[in-house]
């Protein structure tokens, strides 16, 4: 479980570029990484209680075997003092089993004691590595996000700077010229459709239109 959780950290740290190189999104991986290491300090806490409990357990066995192992001891001075020498031989042989018992549980109890620090220490690891993994994947979340974010920057700006793209508005520019070309020649064609009479019409306008004028001056009226 512990190697599991340290197998899942060193993916973290030292195989990112070779998500990118297999076009894995970084982020969705990150993300899974982290899920994979909280489902790792899950089961080691699970573990961890397991042997606290295992650990309390044999705590009381031990206690129980002492207490009545010192009880015997007890009784059989006061047997003594009764002047009852086999209840007394009858209560040493008792507590002489079960002071062994309780050194052997002594023994377990201090064994279980060591391997529940143990796995405490190593689950406050997992956990202080896991905030570390989480820090990292922050940092590594929002490098990849701005990497995406300017690399669609970069295609845009290549995509309006490519020659396809100038192309494209120069055609367009030709095209405009070409109206203004068509419309240009369309009023020169107008202008030499007329009509003798509207030549002379419009000289007649500017006749009076002079007349008009001269008529003003003279009355004071310009």
């Amino acid at each position: 479980m512990f190697k599991l959780f340290k197998r899942v950290s060193t993916v973290v740290n030292s195989e990112l570029n070779a998500m990118l190189d297999k076009a894995e999104d970084p982020v969705k991986m990150l993300e899974q990484f982290m899920r994979d290491m909280e489902s790792d300090i899950r089961d080691a806490e699970s573990a961890v209680a397991k042997q606290i409990a295992n650990e309390k357990m044999l705590k009381r066995k031990y206690d129980d075997a002492q207490a009545l192992a010192d009880k015997r001891q007890e009784q059989a001075e006061k047997a003594i003092e009764s002047g009852n020498e086999d209840l007394a031989r009858r209560a040493l042989q008792d507590k002489k089993n079960q002071q062994e018992q309780a050194d052997s549980l002594k023994e377990s109890y201090e064994r279980a004691q060591s391997d529940s620090q143990s796995l405490r220490t190593k689950l406050d690891e997992m956990k202080k590595e896991y905030q570390e993994m989480k820090l990292k994947k922050d940092s590594l979340k929002a490098r990849a996000e701005s990497a995406k974010t300017r690399t669609k920057m970069n295609r845009s700006m290549s995509g309006i700077n490519s020659d396809e793209s100038k192309q494209g508005f120069e055609r367009m520019e030709e095209k405009v010229l070409k109206y203004e070309a068509e419309a240009e020649t369309s009023e020169d064609l107008s202008e030499s459709s007329r009509s003798l009479d509207d030549e002379f019409a419009e000289l007649e306008k500017d006749s009076v239109d002079d007349e008009l004028a001269e008529l003003k001056k003279k009355m004071g009226k310009e």
